[in-house]
């Protein structure tokens, strides 16, 4: 198979839109309708929404207390909005970080989680997303375990990466598998 990847000259939210076109066309090919982003604010999931139509969207946003203990960061009018959509929304305890992170804060030093994280970013920070969210997803019961999905992840703000994955759940995360790179920034 020969297949083409687009690498995007620089991260960040300008690429937001090519790479929404890219999945949709990836997933068409593929038949792939389990599609699950990164979205803090929600508003990379409803453009999604509006570029893949009936597909099934799961939007990961950051657990509450990320920025302010004990607050979620998506604004509650436009979560309202995304759900009645039909996407779901998922804000849980990052896989890659998680109880991990509060050990190194308090006592210094760096896990094995972190480790891994940190390993994945030498790709780029969205193919590190792009592995979490859907580890969380999965562990979540949010995605079908039998099948491909397209997971799609960014840098700070928007999205510049997706690939296409076999997903696994935490407690055998080394049988996720990442089979496509639809598009990635280039390092």
């Amino acid at each position: 198979m020969i297949k083409s990847i687009c690498y995007f000259e620089t991260p960040g939210p300008e690429n937001t839109d090519k790479l929404l076109k890219l999945v949709k066309e990836r997933s068409d090919e593929l038949g792939i309708d389990n599609i699950i982003v990164a979205s803090v604010s929600g508003r990379t999931a409803l453009k999604l929404s509006e570029i893949l139509g009936d597909a099934d969207i799961v939007c990961i946003t950051h657990h509450a207390g990320f920025r302010e203990k004990g607050k979620l960061e998506m604004d509650p009018k436009i979560r309202d909005e995304v759900t009645k959509k039909g996407i779901k929304v998922y804000a849980g305890s990052h896989a890659l970080s998680g109880v991990g992170r509060g050990i190194s804060n308090r006592f210094g030093g760096v896990t094995p989680v972190e480790i891994m994280a940190e390993t994945l970013r030498m790709v780029s920070q969205g193919f590190k997303v792009c592995v979490e969210i859907t580890i969380m997803a999965a562990d979540a019961g949010l995605i079908p375990m039998d099948r491909e999905i397209i997971a799609i992840g960014g840098t700070a703000q928007g999205v510049d990466t997706a690939l296409v994955i076999s997903p696994a759940h935490m407690n055998n995360v080394f049988d996720l598998r990442i089979h496509e790179i639809i598009a990635i920034p280039r390092p």
